[in-house]
């Protein structure tokens, strides 16, 4: 019987040699979709629970007791003002990491190489699992958020603009967490982006202050962290003000994420990571 794909040639995979119909891709995509939810759904002790927790413990330590010794930021009371920070760097981190977990644990049990040899396109085995962690971050955002309620008054100024850059944001971090997932070589390796790389830039993204409380000089390095336009396009969605244009974010949120796909894809093709 002949293979559905081809051997690696000159190192690349070669792509499946039939395709799929439109109504078979779309069943792939939610067989890929809803084993990612499943898979974070039935640990949410693990998962769900702990951001929620830690934000409590940011709006106890932060806002209501440090807060009032802040004041307002932009006319704003301070523990409202770390509301879209909190709710958007629980996207980032969560998103990211259910991709880098869920892929490379494919990897590392070797049942990555099925999806590889089936007649699934690449671009939708990468869009099943960005889907997941999609899920992930926007369940976990909504969950902080829940929780933000009790501390805060929430209000929203812009609901179109807050979905599309919570939704481009968990899909930008995905993507990097399956980035992260393909060249790690061990469960090490999928915690040093997150702990070297993310974290920092996350903190140093304006969750906890505006960068105009910075001396100009810092305040112009901030401004090559592309988390700072995140974190202040979705503030301004939620508050009205931000500390740079919001079409920045959406600018440098398009731009990544398009980059970021076709150089996973890429990565795909070429097999970079995935053969054992």
């Amino acid at each position: 019987m002949q293979s559905n794909q081809e051997l690696p040639i000159s190192g690349e995979f070669a792509p499946p040699a039939r395709g799929l119909s439109p109504a078979q891709k779309w069943h792939a995509f939610m067989m890929l979709l809803t084993r990612e939810v499943l898979r974070f759904g039935r640990i949410w002790m693990q998962t769900i629970l702990p951001p929620m927790i830690m934000t409590s413990l940011y709006f106890i330590v932060f806002g209501h007791l440090i807060g009032p010794r802040v004041g307002e930021i932009d006319g704003v009371p301070y523990i409202s003002y770390l509301v879209p920070g909190l709710i958007l760097m629980s996207v980032i981190t969560q998103s990211y990491a259910n991709v880098v977990s869920s892929f490379y644990g494919a990897k590392f049990a070797r049942h990555i190489e099925e999806l590889l040899v089936s007649p699934m396109p690449y671009w939708l085995i990468i869009l099943g699992y960005l889907a997941g962690g999609v899920a992930r971050g926007l369940a976990v955002g909504a969950a902080v958020t829940g929780v933000a309620l009790f501390f805060a008054d929430i209000r929203v100024h812009d609901v179109l603009v807050l979905l599309l850059v919570a939704g481009l944001t968990a899909a930008l971090f995905s993507l990097g967490g399956m980035i992260n997932a393909i060249y790690a070589n061990s469960f090490d390796h999928i915690s040093i982006v997150p702990t070297f790389v993310l974290t920092p830039l996350t903190y140093l993204g304006g969750v906890f202050y505006s960068i105009h409380m910075l001396p100009p000089f810092w305040q112009q390095v901030s401004l090559f962290n592309p988390i700072l336009y995140i974190i202040n396009g979705f503030r301004y969605a939620m508050l009205g003000i931000s500390d740079v244009p919001v079409l920045a974010t959406f600018a440098i949120l398009i731009v990544a994420f398009v980059g970021l796909f076709a150089f996973t894809l890429r990565l795909f093709h070429k097999g970079i990571g995935m053969r054992g």
